[in-house]
């Protein structure tokens, strides 16, 4: 507090007093500050320090003298003096504040000074001006560490509350606060009292900084601390009365005890209040905790296990977690006992099993026991996949990847398909390798509160965990989860169906336990387990709907036969196609557009004929649709060489279904290799899907499908096959939602049937295209012309006949047919109109839509004989 007085010579004093402060540490700080406290451990200090800071009333006016006497003596003895200290100062009129500092004691530590309570005073020209207390006590250790021989920090919570604090059981406890709101931001802290057998004196400084590590405000609480007191609990707060002096952003608060640095505690502050508790840095540790709550809620974590042990199978799972859990409160008790983890508590996690195996749940609960555990503020799931997280240029995966870090914050980073961010390792250009870089260093160093999960197809999985050095290192616990047996899948369609309550007659249970039999035989590593089981039983449930709905006086219908499937509504369900759908009447007029379409093509006799016989088979099919239970399949091969017309021939063959309404939309989703297969493990299954879906409806046209399969092509990671497995199984599922049409060369396509077993049997037709002879290839370069307004003379007509004889003479598999005819003629009609605008801009004659012999010539010349090799048709420049 600041005072003034009247000297002894009864003149005006030139000062006033501002403080006495004591000190250890001559270290010196901004503002010509010190460590400032006033309890130190004998074990530690040599001299200690009094410092007299009076304000200058002569400031900008002259300089002028001063004795002062700094006088120390035991608080219980004031009648003896430790020291008596007389400095002659001179004060400058050029500081607005004069600092007088000297202390006592002796260059050896722990020396000189012993425990019990001291005070210093301080005297000016012979008048007393303040005093100030302070405690030098001992822990029983030396040397003495500090904090951690006084002091365990336990516990530490924030809340808001005005300026009068509010009682404990009116606080509600924050992991985030308003700054819009806020007033006082409160610490409640509790300590463990590592000195129970004594009595010594705790001074805890607490200073709160902004983000940018400005000093917000300091706190000082001085407490005498007793036997009894096996835990010290204080809450300490700062702030202003009225809201609105706080910024959105990370705040903190140090918590400091003689000199040393206790802790950090992180204050967020957002728009709103967030219930839980604060991340707090420990020194030594790397990466914040939660010190928040004293002790894990036993009731919770008890009813989070029981309904772990309540699902079905996982046994080794179930050990598992409850053996982590276990693991995680041995670690706790540790921490209550003053043992201090140096290293980070590891919660990231990888599941590996196939779908439906129950990883999401497990992680769901895996995010709640660490919650009850106090190592999450929360305990929420926020799932992901690479679409979240990966971005489509340079730049954007970073802010999705921090995204989505922040919004599980927390609680569980869960990574579904976590295997798609790993690519094979010759490809360094996609960016899911940023996004495990960035995982890898938010669990390293991060702000915590965080626990990733990274789930996904076994074999896949241990593909993602060696794509990256730091991966393996940080996911220290892997979980297997396998298929579910049979009787487990049963259980859980009892489960399903008394979650959607409905009811299985005894056959219909009967008949769902052999279609999961059935499907658990025929499983692949894409089978959906429970998924596939709650599923089935929804899908019956539907046709329990279905089926109630279109009998007549529905309201008089009982209400348990509104929950009874029975067997047929599970037959249904599982085969949808089979039902008697509403079929589309036949379009003629669009019909007969096709079929036009198709006759006015060059050719290709053979195909037309089938095609025609197709429509009437299927015209006739139609008029028995009453009995026919089986969809229409028309996925087709198309075998031949290039420029044969099979694209042509797809396109009108999928006019024609729509027409017939066997399709819905007719369109042509048109793809290759490059379109299906992708570059990192995982991800084909989805590419390929996504075609299938676009598809739907229509046909899906692959060009140059053998690719796919083509044996000795020494790709490394190569993944066609994956793509022919997931064709095949969404055209078992999905008959007559789509059609499939496969096109290339003959002998590639029969090795290409031949690479899978399951391949020829679901393709009910093949088509072969037969290479164009010379008159139809000719009649195609015609027709080619005339569609772009030219026409050959007779000269020129000859000259292009010879032409194409010999190309047709020396052809071989790899001959582009009409396509090479297009390739001339594109040249052609370049040139020509070169040669016409040359001869405009000369005053030339000109003859712009009739091409003659020399025009020809002067192409094939071009063309040369060298680039009429295997690779096709080319053209120097």
């Amino acid at each position: 507090m600041e005072s003034e007085s009247i000297g002894k010579t009864g003149q005006e004093p030139r000062y006033a007093f501002q403080d006495l402060k004591t000190y250890s540490d001559t270290e010196w700080l901004a503002d010509n500050r010190k460590r400032y406290r006033q309890v130190f451990d004998e074990a530690e200090v040599s001299y200690i320090y009094a410092e007299l800071s009076l304000i200058n009333k002569a400031y900008d006016g002259e300089d002028w003298d001063a004795t002062v006497e700094l006088k120390c003596y035991r608080a219980e003895k004031r009648s003896k003096e430790i020291c008596h200290l007389v400095l002659q100062r001179k004060i400058s009129s050029t500081s607005p504040v004069a600092f007088i500092r000297e202390g006592w004691g002796n260059k050896k530590i722990g020396v000189f000074w012993k425990s019990g309570a001291y005070l210093w005073e301080a005297w000016v020209d012979g008048e007393k001006v303040g005093t100030r207390y302070f405690y030098v006590q001992s822990a029983g250790q030396r040397p003495v560490d500090i904090p951690d021989d006084y002091i365990a920090l336990q516990s530490v919570k924030l809340y808001e509350a005005s300026v009068e604090d509010q009682l404990e059981d009116e606080r509600t406890y924050l992991s985030e606060l308003s700054y819009t709101d806020t007033r006082y931001v409160y610490l409640d802290l509790e300590f463990m009292n590592q000195v129970p057998d004594a009595t010594w004196h705790m001074e805890l400084i607490t200073r709160f900084f902004n983000e940018s590590r400005e000093l917000k405000g300091q706190v000082v609480k001085l407490m005498k601390i007793s036997p009894d007191q096996s835990t010290i609990r204080l809450s300490v707060g700062w702030g202003t009365s009225s809201k609105g002096s706080w910024r959105e952003g990370t705040y903190s608060a140090e918590l400091v005890f003689m000199d040393r640095l206790v802790a950090t505690v992180h204050i967020p502050f957002g728009f709103e209040h967030e219930q839980g508790f604060p991340l707090v840095w420990l020194p030594g540790q790397k990466e914040a905790r939660i010190l928040g709550k004293p002790k894990p809620n036993e009731e919770g974590l008890v009813e989070v296990l029981a309904r772990l042990d309540q699902l079905e199978g996982l046994a080794q799972v179930k050990q598992q977690v409850r053996d982590h859990a276990l693991y995680m409160e041995f670690l706790r008790l540790r921490e209550q006992r003053g043992f201090i983890e140096r290293d980070p508590v590891q919660m990231h996690a990888v599941f590996k099993g196939n779908p439906g195996t129950g990883k999401t749940t497990v992680a769901g609960m895996m995010g709640a026991i660490y919650f009850q555990l106090g190592l999450l503020t929360k305990g929420h799931v926020h799932s992901v996949d690479r679409a979240d997280l990966v971005g489509e240029y340079i730049g954007q995966t970073a802010p999705k990847v921090k995204h989505a870090l922040e919004q599980a914050r927390g609680g569980v980073l869960l990574i579904d398909e976590a295997y798609a961010l790993a690519r094979t390792n010759d490809d360094a250009k996609d960016f899911g390798r940023e996004v495990i870089e960035i995982l890898v260093k938010e669990m390293s160093d991060g702000p915590g509160d965080l626990a990733v999960i990274a789930a996904g197809y076994p074999s896949e999985m241990d593909h993602f965990i060696t794509s990256n050095p730091g991966l393996r290192s940080r996911f220290k616990m892997v979980l297997d989860f396998p298929d579910y047996q049979p009787d487990e899948l049963q259980n859980i369609a009892a489960l399903a169906a008394e979650h959607m309550e409905v009811v299985p007659t005894e056959e219909a249970y009967r008949l769902l336990g052999q279609l999961i039999v059935r499907a658990y035989r025929d499983r692949d590593k894409t089978f959906g387990n429970a998924r596939y089981v709650y599923d089935l039983i929804e899908r019956s449930k539907i046709q329990l709907g279905l089926r109630v709905m279109r009998a007549e006086f529905q309201n008089e219908i009982p209400k348990e036969t509104l929950s009874v499937i029975l067997p047929e509504d599970v037959l249904l369900a599982t085969n949808p196609a089979s039902q008697v759908a509403v079929r589309l009447p036949v379009d003629e007029e669009l019909l007969a557009e096709a079929l036009h379409e198709l006759e006015l093509l060059i050719g290709l006799s053979t195909i037309k004929k089938e095609i025609h016989d197709l429509v009437l088979l299927i015209k006739y099919e139609l008029t028995k649709m009453d009995k026919r239970t089986e969809p229409f399949s028309m996925h087709t091969i198309f075998i031949g060489n290039p420029g044969t017309g099979k694209t042509t021939i797809a396109r009108i063959l999928a006019k024609v279904y729509k027409a017939l309404g066997l399709l819905d939309r007719g369109h042509v989703v048109e793809t290759d290799r490059a379109g299906l297969v992708a570059g990192y493990v995982g991800q084909t299954a989805i590419k390929t899907a996504e075609r299938i879906d676009e598809a739907m409806g229509g046909v899906l046209f692959i060009d140059e499908a053998y690719s796919l399969t083509q044996p000795g092509s020494g790709r490394a990671g190569d993944f066609g096959d994956e793509v022919i497995q997931t064709l095949l199984k969404r055209m078992e599922d999905q008959r007559g939602q789509f059609y499939v049409f496969v096109a290339g060369y003959p002998d590639n396509m029969d090795l290409f049937l031949k690479a899978n077993p399951g391949l020829k049997s679901r393709f009910d037709r093949t088509l072969v295209f037969s290479d164009f002879d010379e008159d139809e290839l000719m009649a195609i370069c015609k027709s080619i012309l005339h569609q772009q307004g030219y026409s050959l003379n007779e000269a020129g007509a000859s000259s292009m006949q010879d032409w194409i004889n010999q190309l047709y003479k020396q052809r071989d598999r790899f001959f582009g047919n009409a396509r090479t005819i297009r390739q001339i003629l594109e040249e052609v009609i370049k040139m020509h109109r070169t040669e016409q605008a040359k001869a405009f801009e000369s005053g030339g004659q000109q003859n712009p839509d009739v091409i003659g012999a020399e025009l020809i010539r002067l192409v094939q010349e071009k063309a040369g004989e060298s680039t009429w090799s295997k690779s096709g048709i080319g053209f120097h420049t």
